[in-house]
């Protein structure tokens, strides 16, 4: 049997993170990860260039059953602090939109850094390790893998969740947590693209469209791109409200939020000849705007088409009700909501307050953040946050 002072499962973004920082405290660390290399999703991660960060990332980007519970970790370690680190080690990095940043070049770079960092601290990094049994007696938690036993006072589980299954992803952190008591909030696939069936399915011969749009559900709300696909809806406006959407619920669509309330009836005053149809495609792409037209059952020119029904036709456009048949399941969703409970953790070190020595960080946790390097950096916090425990 191998022992040390913290056993690491899973040698993913926040476990590896998590790992170098404590081995750099002195600690001696062992990470076990299932896959044959560690830091797969990073490596597929924002088209392989890793969306690393987000720079105005805070509380208010991430769900969680308590909305509370990541503000001391995310102030903890900040967007910033991250950065600085991508910087010490010479990578390029650019912000695209909305405060995202992303590697120049490769998400190699970031693994590399990671355990560049877990070098540093005289990790040792197992990968091909599937753990058979884990045990906690006299003080000490004993991991059992093909290769043997290894022990250690603590014990981070840093698993994730069962989003991408096709990375080696399941549900081992859950399974794990109530072995040794802990609650789990009901875990869904979130930053996932919706399926279209019944009134819906005329929207599924759009497939391959896409164009900028607010979509919401209840009070979410996001302004980005929407894609129709042979399936149903996605894009980073759809997978953002994928996230807060419960099934049997509908979601909305503004397809024209830019323009201001009226600007169908004002439209009518100055170019009374021009269709709808045409008016519409002004705006939108050909296809959908002929969809939507051809829906809204508006013929003719502006000039010819009442008032109330110009009015009632912007209202709809406004508030385009789709009602979801479901999701594309884990198997497409980039997160997991849901997870670990966090009443069961302390919000400053991520360690359990049932059992002191067992630690939970990242998509573990039912903390989960917006589409855009949100959950990266609640990665790192926490890991960050479990690290100066360990």
């Amino acid at each position: 049997m191998e022992h040390y002072d913290t056993i690491i499962l899973g040698g993913g973004a926040a476990g590896l993170f998590c790992a170098g920082l404590a081995g750099q405290r002195g600690k001696r660390v062992c990470v076990l990860e299932k896959a044959s290399e560690p830091g797969k999703k990073i490596l597929i991660s924002g088209g392989g260039r890793c969306n690393f960060t987000n720079i105005g990332a805070g509380p208010a980007n991430y769900l969680s059953a308590n909305r509370h519970f990541a503000k001391s970790a995310l102030a903890r370690y900040t967007p910033r602090d991250f950065l600085d680190l991508v910087e010490a080690y010479g990578i390029a990095w650019h912000e695209k939109t909305l405060g995202q940043l992303f590697c120049d070049g490769s998400a190699r770079q970031i693994v590399d850094m990671l355990l560049a960092e877990c070098a540093k601290g005289d990790v040792e990094v197992k990968c091909g390790q599937e753990v058979g049994a884990v045990t906690h007696t006299e003080g000490r938690f004993t991991v059992t893998t093909q290769d043997g036993e290894y022990s250690a006072q603590s014990l981070v589980i840093a698993t994730g969740g069962p989003s991408i299954p096709k990375m080696g992803a399941s549900n081992f952190a859950y399974d794990l947590a109530r072995q040794f008591g802990l609650k789990v909030v009901e875990p869904r696939p979130a930053l996932v693209p919706l399926t279209l069936g019944g009134d819906d399915l005329l929207f599924r011969e759009l497939s391959g469209v896409s164009a900028p749009v607010e979509a919401s559900y209840e009070k979410a709300a996001f302004r980005e791109a929407a894609l129709f696909t042979h399936r149903g809806l996605s894009g980073p406006a759809i997978l953002q409200v994928s996230s807060y959407w419960y099934p049997g619920k509908p979601i909305a669509i503004d397809f024209l939020p830019e323009l201001p309330s009226g600007w169908l009836t004002e439209t009518k005053r100055t170019e009374p000849s021009l269709t709808f149809a045409a008016l519409l495609r002004r705006h939108l792409p050909a296809r959908l705007a002929d969809a939507l037209a051809e829906k809204l059952a508006l013929a003719g020119d502006l000039g010819n088409l009442p008032d109330r029904k110009l009015a009632e036709a912007e209202a709809r456009l406004a508030r385009w009700t789709f009602h979801p048949n479901g999701s594309e399941g884990f198997a497409k969703a980039e997160v997991t909501v849901g997870g670990i409970s966090t009443a069961e953790l302390s919000s400053q070190s991520m360690e359990a307050k049932k059992l002191p020595g067992l630690y939970a960080i990242g998509e573990a946790v039912d903390v989960t953040g917006w589409l855009g390097g949100y959950n990266f950096q609640w990665a790192w916090a926490s890991a960050h946050a479990a690290a100066q425990a360990l």
